[in-house]
């Protein structure tokens, strides 16, 4: 732990400063990716039954209610259960389990009236504030915490949620730092380098499985991730409460 920004909510999730933590960046795997690639050709030819135009394929759906729209539902819990699992399994002391890139039923206000809706989360994650009536007891006075991974050579974030989000934009903030290069265009720009030997310079232990994993993965295939915090922070959809400063990393 780097430093804490904000000591009230830095206590209630367990953090101090000089802390050694642990982030956990795991999901369904490949099972959760043909889910969304099976209905997604599914949807783009349903989409046309509907009797609207999507400026980008990406945005083909169902009516959430409807035969359609619930396969794909059931289909997209069935995957975070797994990765839920998943996690489980590899947990210790936990701060916060939270999925992103998935579709939950919730209340927000919509036209000065609260309504149940599905709000569906893509690069995304809740920023639920104090008080909020989903948040477990040992965080409802602070809001929800937010693990906000960066890239492996410069920082991660943890924040917490405000009310801001929840009038703004359906109680969700950024997830993570966002991509600048696709893993192609990462690989063909790291040619000749040795980015593990780039990281143990910088004090930072990397090990890997996979042949390209690195090159993937490499620090300036990101947006400058606190940068982003800044933006999020500053536009007040979330507040900082820690950065953390990676030691070791583990690329499977």
């Amino acid at each position: 732990m780097d430093k804490i920004f904000d000591k009230v909510a830095a206590q209630a999730f367990g953090l101090f400063e000089n802390q050694v933590t642990l982030l956990l960046h795991s999901g369904s795997r490949g099972f959760g990716y043909q889910v969304c690639d099976d209905f997604l050709a599914f949807m783009t030819k349903h989409v046309k039954k509907l009797g609207f135009d999507l400026p980008d394929r990406q945005l083909a759906c169902a009516m959430i209610q409807s035969k359609e729209g619930l396969r794909y539902y059931n289909a997209m819990a069935c995957a975070a259960n797994y990765a839920w699992a998943n996690r489980q399994i590899m947990r210790m002391n936990l701060v916060y389990d939270v999925c992103h890139n998935i579709a939950k039923k919730e209340y927000h206000i919509v036209d000065g009236e609260k309504r149940a809706v599905c709000v569906h989360r893509k690069g995304a994650t809740r920023s639920f504030p104090a008080g909020h009536e989903s948040l477990c007891e040992k965080y409802r006075k602070t809001g929800q915490p937010i693990l906000i991974p960066g890239d492996m050579g410069t920082a991660s974030y943890v924040l917490v949620g405000t009310q801001k989000a929840m009038e703004e934009t359906f109680g969700s903030t950024c997830h993570g730092a966002g991509r600048v290069l696709s893993r192609r265009a990462a690989k063909k720009a790291c040619k000749g380098r040795s980015i593990n030997r780039e990281l143990e310079d910088k004090g930072i232990l990397v090990r890997w499985t996979g042949r390209s994993t690195l090159a993937e993965e490499m620090p300036e295939a990101y947006k400058d991730i606190s940068q982003v915090i800044d933006v999020v922070h500053g536009a007040g959809i979330s507040k900082k409460v820690a950065k953390l400063r990676p030691m070791a990393v583990l690329k499977g």
